[in-house]
């Protein structure tokens, strides 16, 4: 292939969001705005794949199909970028294009496929000098038309019906480009939000564990897939269970990755027998340290023994609420401030015993702060509201205490959907 100065080989190129500005009699704008329409329906209706190459043979293959005439083009090749070698390779051809050979290769500064990067998309005349038409005719290519997808990474070059225009042509390659960009993008967001939720579903205990005579339980309700509520069950020895409560600012991937840092330091700094005030201490430094955008995290966390003795910290969540057998109520508020703005906050410890009949409720905010109304009507659930289907429900079991907890803020909400994590912690002393 021999050698040629890249030069713009086909003029301006037309903006596709631009579609009143295209020159008048090139292209009908109705016309195309229905043709979007189409194009985005198809989109939607084709799975992607597990990563992005089968997605985009995928996608290009059943537009062709489906609105291939209507696009003018009946065909077309789809070219894989080689970062080692600094070439194309013909990946696959779909449609009415002649078949070629998987892997027939092109460089990346033949100059086509160069304006075709710079340009975004591009078009070319069969005898433009910039074309190698040995080449191109060994291959089938005439008019060489092309866009450029995922920045580099894939060319989708389409064989024309031969009554096409070319201002057609470049819209209908930039709709192609925008369209099939934009589904790559949510297909790799959705694909972040999947590993952020293996994430935080390997790090929430499936379950309590048995530390008789008390009664754990916990429950959490993500408002999406990913959020940024925590809690955890650390079986300390025989005699003691450390109980953690947080929530973390945020969601998705930084939430899930702060949720594991929680995770990780919290049980290091507890592996490593530090003091509960200590290790709350570390683990503020830890996140006050962190590079992500969530580095505020309200969190309550405690060490019961099975004496009934309870310390804790509570690290600027939502005091607990603890109730006594008699329907007395203390708010668990001794600690210090939320872990992450303060670099080397102080935290104090607080103290109790719990009797028979005694029961502990951590909640989060999305609960408390789960709401019904709008503008001067909107009114939240609250702590008082908490202290009366605690005091109410004190005699049932734990479970039975985190589902009156949840059914009492849902019908409080009427209907309205909540804007927040929601996650409840509850441990009871049953009475004998």
């Amino acid at each position: 292939m021999s050698g040629k100065t890249t030069q713009d080989p086909a003029g301006p190129i037309p903006e596709a969001a631009a579609l009143d500005d295209l020159p008048s009699g090139s292209v009908n704008v109705s016309d195309f705005r229905a043709l979007i329409s189409k194009v985005e329906a198809v989109l939607d209706s084709i799975e992607g794949a597990e990563s992005s190459l089968p997605t985009v043979q995928k996608l290009v293959e059943g537009l062709t199909v489906a609105l291939g005439a209507e696009m003018g083009i009946h065909g077309g090749r789809l070219y894989v970028h080689d970062e080692d070698d600094e070439e194309y390779l013909i990946w696959s051809s779909f449609g009415g294009a002649a078949p070629v050979e998987r892997g027939h290769s092109v460089p990346a500064d033949y100059p086509p496929i160069r304006s075709c990067l710079e340009q975004g998309v591009v078009y070319m005349k069969q005898d433009d000098p910039l074309l190698d038409r040995e080449y191109e005719d060994s291959i089938g290519v005439g008019i060489f038309a092309a866009a450029s997808i995922s920045d580099g990474d894939f060319l989708i070059a389409v064989d024309l019906e031969p009554d096409h225009r070319r201002d057609d042509i470049l819209f209908t390659l930039g709709l192609l480009r925008h369209g099939i960009n934009d589904r790559l993008r949510l297909d790799r967001i959705r694909g972040v939000l999947r590993q952020a939720r293996l994430i935080q579903t390997s790090i929430l205990p499936r379950s309590a564990p048995d530390f008789p005579p008390y009664q754990l339980a916990a429950r959490n309700r993500m408002l999406k897939s990913v959020g940024g509520d925590f809690f955890d069950w650390i079986p300390l020895n025989e005699k003691i269970v450390g109980v953690a409560l947080a929530d973390v600012a945020g969601h998705g991937l930084p939430a899930a990755l702060q949720v594991r840092d929680i995770h990780m330091g919290l049980r290091m700094g507890i592996g490593a027998d530090f003091k509960i005030v200590r290790t709350i201490e570390r683990l503020n430094e830890i996140i006050h340290r962190s590079t992500l955008t969530s580095r505020f995290v309200a969190m309550f966390y405690g060490e019961l023994e099975n004496d009934g003795t309870f310390i804790f910290v509570n690290a600027g969540h939502h005091p607990p609420l603890y109730c006594k057998a008699d329907g007395t109520v203390r708010h668990l508020t001794e600690g210090g401030s939320i872990l992450g703005p303060i670099p080397g906050a102080s935290y104090t410890r607080g103290y109790l015993t719990m009797r028979p009949g005694d029961v502990i409720v951590g909640a989060t905010d999305g609960l408390l702060e789960r709401a019904r109304g709008q503008g001067d009507d909107r009114e939240e659930f609250g702590v008082e509201r908490m202290e009366a289907v605690l005091r109410e429900n004190r005699r049932g079991t734990a479970e039975e205490i985190l589902d009156a907890v949840f059914d009492a803020t849902d019908a409080f909400a009427e209907g309205q959907s909540p804007t927040d994590d929601r996650t409840v912690l509850v441990i009871k002393y049953p009475e004998a």
